[in-house]
């Protein structure tokens, strides 16, 4: 009894296909949403330029996470589209001002993400 809980707990097959589930969810996003693709470009490009610059790893580990976070919130943002476009055929109100509430998300992540992009790049390019 005891060994099948623990083949249970250890089990991949349970993990391998929930990770092909969720690969799945984001090559969809990078083929049919061109937000997710020009995120991935601006998020590559200050990677890349943090190393050209050389900044220290705490700044890094700082622009990394900032990077994620703007995926997330975009890949967040599209989810609740998706989810509110399936639920409401015609217009609605409260739809609307959900799916403005999730933009409004990403809205304030790429201006965090901005001041952080200009805090760490700014004395290094000038």
């Amino acid at each position: 009894m005891k060994n099948k809980v623990l083949r249970d707990v250890f089990k991949l097959n349970g993990f391998t296909s929930s990770l092909l589930i969720a690969l799945r969810g984001i090559v969809y996003l990078f083929l049919y949403h061109r937000n997710m693709r020009i995120i991935f470009l601006m998020g590559l490009a200050a990677i890349l330029m943090g190393f050209y610059f050389n900044l220290k790893g705490i700044e890094l580990i700082a622009l990394s996470i900032t990077v994620t976070l703007v995926f997330m919130a975009e890949i967040f943002n599209t989810a609740v589209e998706l989810m509110m476009n399936s639920i409401a055929e015609k217009y609605n109100t409260k739809v609307r001002l959900v799916k403005d509430i999730a933009a409004g998300i990403v809205v304030i992540v790429c201006i965090n993400a901005a001041v952080i992009g200009y805090v760490l790049f700014i004395r290094k390019m000038f």
